[in-house]
């Protein structure tokens, strides 16, 4: 059992489960003025990840450099302080009785025995855990458990990118008749609070009226069929009218109106991110690549398109796929295979590329000759990327350490594109709310160099929309 004299106190012990710190290296540091402990089994489970050469393997490596340092301060098995404000982070090297009900002599186990132990010895103890069984077991035991907040948001409340006021038709003639319309003048039509404190306020009023990039759809009060469309560009203070562009882009016309305020964001080269947000088949992929492609080889503003994917398939890893390297990457990108003959071929943008060729012909010269590229995400880590209009699609799947990892590789000129659906993780330890597209969404907005818009219709066909809908 811990020691005695560490008896009810201020201090919270936070004891780690492993697959948090594989989560976020930074975790840690995440609890402040209270004491972070590290089970034993942790720091050995840590020296079995730590030679992958995926984002498991980096976390753990630096999650075991993290620790390193710290030694330098004191005695990892008595604590050390990092912070100066009480923070502690303490390996701890016991050997404790499993509960009775834990059975098996298993990693997860010993590790929630010290969760275990702590709460016998009268100190406050959570638990915290990004594996759900874990977290069940846990608090069955009457130990309090949490998942790792620190970087969780409200999905159900996640930024959409546009907003949608009732005005009035003066006011909309006057926006297309100026070209743009004072966000003053957008006040009188925003909501006031709501009275029940229960409720979610109309609106915030500590927030700006709209936000750096968002859109509005304004509709007319008495003539619902006389609306308006604009967007707040950057840090402006008017919004200006948004129109779908007047020609095809690259062969793709948007199809509804939240499909042209992702082609108006795409197509925005003072907008440097762009996160796209959509069901299946929403064209979240197809837009992006449209864009990149009209950008990249009709428009020349870029030097090259680079579509990269997390390597976390909905089920197995792509190591069961048959061939070598290259074919079993080839099948994990053939999504955006499937996008790319799309776009080339004579439905998509055939008419503006008449080469005498196949679309697979095309499409090799121009992934052969480098100004298309696809790429998993591990092998980027490390490069500066100058230049490019970069897509990653799936960002789901990604950490929010991942996701600043990666935009942190963009270069001067480089426009970013994350695409995904929060429906849809296969990342076991992810979900809507901690995943690092949501975070993203919500810590960037506003941001005047940045745009986010969610896609809720699909417009794959009848039956993807029939499906998303009812299944």
């Amino acid at each position: 059992m811990p020691d005695r004299d560490e008896t009810v106190s201020a201090t919270k012990h936070f004891v780690l489960d492993t697959n948090v710190l594989l989560h976020n290296p930074n975790a840690l540091f995440a609890f402040h003025d209270n004491c972070v402990v590290i089970p034993f089994p942790v720091i050995e489970e840590l020296d079995k990840f730590k030679k992958a050469t995926d984002d498991v393997g980096r976390h753990a490596r630096q999650v075991i450099r993290h620790l390193d340092s710290l030694r330098n301060r004191g005695k990892l098995s008595e604590g050390v302080e990092w912070n100066g404000h009480g923070g502690q982070i303490k390996v701890d090297l016991g050997e404790y009785e499993r509960p009775p009900a834990l059975h098996d002599d298993t990693p997860d186990n010993a590790i929630i025995s010290v969760a275990w132990a702590y709460l016998r010895a009268d100190r406050r103890t959570v638990f915290i855990s990004k594996d759900i069984n874990a977290r069940i077991k846990s608090d069955t035991l009457g130990i309090t458990t949490q998942d790792f907040e620190a970087q969780k948001v409200d999905a159900d409340r996640l930024y959409t990118g546009y907003i949608e006021m009732q005005a009035d038709s003066p006011t909309i003639d006057a926006m297309y008749s100026r070209k743009e319309l004072a966000l003053d003048e957008l006040k009188q039509f925003v909501d006031p609070p709501k009275e029940d404190p229960t409720h979610e306020l109309a609106h915030d009023p500590d927030e700006p009226v709209v936000f750096a990039n968002q859109f509005v759809i304004l509709r007319g009060g008495t003539d619902e069929s006389h609306t308006g469309l604009a967007r707040r560009a950057g840090d402006a203070e008017h919004i200006v009218p948004v129109a779908a562009p007047r020609r095809p882009v690259f062969g793709v016309v948007s199809r509804n109106v939240q499909q042209t305020m992702a082609l108006d964001l795409l197509l925005d080269d003072s907008v440097r991110l762009v996160t796209i947000l959509g069901t299946a088949g929403s064209g979240k992929t197809l837009l992006a690549l449209a864009a990149a492609l009209q950008k990249t080889l009709n428009e020349t503003k870029y030097d090259r398109v680079l579509v990269a994917r997390p390597i976390m398939p909905m089920g197995r890893d792509i190591g069961y796929l048959p061939g070598d390297i290259d074919e079993k990457l080839a099948a994990w990108m053939q999504p955006i295979f499937d996008n790319l003959t799309y776009l080339f071929s004579t439905r998509g943008a055939g008419s503006q590329h008449a080469e005498s060729k196949t679309v697979e012909q095309r499409i090799k010269a121009l992934t052969d000759s480098g100004q298309v590229a696809l790429e998993p995400l591990t092998y980027i880590r490390g490069r500066s990327i100058p230049n490019q209009f970069m897509i990653v699609d799936e960002a789901q799947n990604l950490t929010p350490h991942e996701v600043k990892t990666i935009a942190s590789r963009v270069g001067d000129g480089t426009k970013l594109v994350l695409t995904g659906d929060i429906v849809q993780i296969d990342n076991p330890y992810l979900d809507s709310s901690s995943n690092g597209l949501s975070y993203a969404v919500e810590q960037l907005k506003n941001q005047s160099i940045v745009g986010h818009i969610m896609l809720e219709k699909s417009e794959r066909s009848a039956l993807a929309s029939l499906v998303v809908d009812r299944l």
